[in-house]
């Protein structure tokens, strides 16, 4: 087994408006993503059969469901690939919280096994496949901060200021199709520019609708006060408020009520997959 894990970053969104609903029944989106250095860490080790096995117990996700098994598997179909792996992880990011867990340990997977089974793909090429696990998956596999358009995979770097957050979790799972078949969700919200953002302008279409629902969410909020900056990222359940240093951040961590789970972490414009990949590439040259 390789000793050094490979990272599974999370995600926050800066803003997150719904600009339509398409034929298909999928949202057009604009959002700005960007990284945490709260991680998943994964772990990778190649067999010289074709089982592809996870050797971690994820409660509540069956293997054959789990993103990075379908991940690993559609990597296969794709290329034709014979290799195997046993996948480990130590899960850190909370399931249903908003922050791409699933979708980051599958751009992960895929990242990892496109090096250690030497199958050559380009980033577009992993895009592509990522695309079609989640509309996430892209924007983990690039590792770059983003601005976001189509539903979610036109992507276009950016690079947003790297705040401290608390991030928050109240402990509940959220359904991101619930949510977004949610018939009070605005859906019409006028497209902005990035420079309108940077002014100020931005907020999360969800955020309304999560609140409603979701008591646990609202009383996130109550407990954030007077702080206007805090926000739910994508369809919640958490939420995240920046601080302008660890230590303010810290001292409103000491006194999160203790039936939640909160996290201080920095924004990263840049993934911290890409670090782990160039340093393997540089031993395997």
């Amino acid at each position: 087994m390789i000793d050094t894990p490979w990272p599974a970053p999370a995600k926050i969104n800066l803003f997150l408006h719904i600009t339509g609903r398409r034929d298909d029944g999928y949202h057009e989106i604009q959002t700005l993503f960007q990284f945490l250095d709260l991680c998943d860490d994964l772990w990778f080790d190649v067999r010289d059969d074709y089982k592809i096995r996870r050797c971690t117990e994820l409660k509540g996700i069956p293997e054959t469901d789990d993103l990075m098994i379908r991940a690993a598997n559609k990597l296969c179909e794709v290329t034709g690939s014979r290799n195997g792996v046993d996948i480990s992880i130590d899960k850190r990011l909370p399931m249903g919280g908003g922050i791409g867990g699933g979708s980051s340990d599958a751009a992960t997977t895929l990242v990892a096994l496109n090096t250690l089974w030497g199958l050559n793909l380009s980033v577009d090429d992993l895009a592509e496949i990522g695309l079609e696990l989640g509309a996430d998956v892209p924007v983990f596999i690039r590792g770059h901060a983003a601005w976001a358009e189509g539903v979610g995979e036109k992507l276009q770097p950016y690079t947003p200021e790297t705040p401290w957050y608390l991030l928050v979790h109240p402990g509940i799972h959220i359904s991101t199709a619930e949510i977004f078949s949610n018939s009070e969700l605005t859906r019409n919200s006028t497209p902005i520019k990035m420079h309108t953002f940077v002014t100020g302008d931005g907020y999360n279409d969800c955020e309304p609708v999560v609140r409603k629902i979701y008591p646990e969410v609202e009383k996130v909020f109550d407990w954030l006060g007077y702080d206007s900056r805090a926000r739910l990222t994508g369809t919640g359940a958490c939420v995240f408020c920046p601080y302008p240093d660890e230590g303010t951040a810290l001292e409103k961590l000491k006194i999160l009520p203790d039936h939640w789970t909160g996290f201080v972490t920095k924004g990263k414009n840049r993934s911290p997959l890409l670090d782990r990949l160039s340093r393997e590439l540089e031993n395997l040259e």
